[in-house]
């Protein structure tokens, strides 16, 4: 809160005019001899002043100029051995060398969860993803296929579920039926298709099946059950837990890449990981 200024009142006293030394008015009243005495007497003790004044004044100076230097020693031994070994020239800063960025690898385990690429692939991408996200479509539509092909052979794909349903009603249940196709060996032709979807919903997650020629009546009594739901849960436990925020979320063999960048972005990172650039 403001500090609360406090005035004092103070009585101020009159201050007789300040006269010239030699013609002070206490020398009124006294004989032309008398008045050369007070005035000599005046002069000197004037003169006493100046010099007590002059004296202080140096003492002060030097104790500013001396004592400033002294205090100043401990500044420049604070400074890098650098500047500290130029005491005749003025201090200066030594450039501060930026430290290299800190590489974080995160452990993403990928055995088990829809994969697509060689198994010794050099390069594995982990995706969590929600199929209702529209940002995460964004990056099916104008990256994920462009980034296999600039790399044939070299990556392995797999995709984890993080379905956002506090703002995707449709997130759980499509993450749920592309499982189910997943139990009759369709999931990538299954999760191309959602990504495609302009809706989503349980009509659509049956059409689909029919399309691909699944059986329907298998695939509908998987989509009906909760066989797939711990499985999600624990997808989406394990990313909240390692700190992912946002979908897409990606780990290029455990480097983490957040959001739907554009197909540069994922190449600077596996050109830099595959000739062994990055710790």
């Amino acid at each position: 809160m403001p500090t609360k200024t406090t005035k004092t009142t103070s009585t101020r006293k009159s201050t007789p005019a300040v006269l010239d030394p030699f013609q002070n008015e206490d020398a009124i009243g006294y004989t032309a001899e008398e008045q050369e005495e007070f005035v000599t007497f005046k002069r000197s003790h004037f003169y006493s002043v100046l010099v007590v004044l002059a004296f202080a004044v140096g003492i002060l100076l030097g104790y500013v100029i001396w004592g400033r230097g002294t205090s100043a020693v401990p500044t420049v031994a604070a400074q890098p051995a650098q500047a500290a070994a130029q005491p005749s020239g003025p201090v200066v800063e030594a450039p501060i060398t930026p430290e290299a960025p800190q590489v974080i690898r995160y452990d993403i385990p990928t055995e088990g969860y829809p994969s697509i690429g060689p198994d010794d692939a050099p390069i594995t991408i982990v995706e969590f993803s929600d199929f209702q996200c529209p940002f995460c479509r964004r990056f099916h539509d104008e990256t994920y296929q462009d980034l296999l092909n600039a790399y044939p052979g070299q990556i392995r794909f797999v995709y984890r579920n993080l379905p956002l349903t506090s703002i995707h009603p449709d997130a759980m249940p499509s993450a749920v039926a592309s499982l189910c196709a997943n139990d009759q060996n369709a999931y990538w032709d299954y999760h191309g298709k959602l990504f495609s979807s302009d809706a989503l919903g349980r009509d659509i997650y049956i059409q689909y099946a029919t399309d691909l020629s699944l059986n329907v009546e298998e695939f509908t009594a998987c989509l009906d059950s909760d066989k797939h739901d711990a499985f999600i849960d624990e997808d989406m436990n394990f990313a909240l837990d390692l700190g992912v925020q946002s979908t897409p979320t990606f780990f290029i063999n455990g480097l983490a890449i957040v959001g739907a960048q554009p197909l540069s972005a994922f190449q600077q990172i596996i050109d830099q990981e595959l000739a062994g650039e990055i710790p």
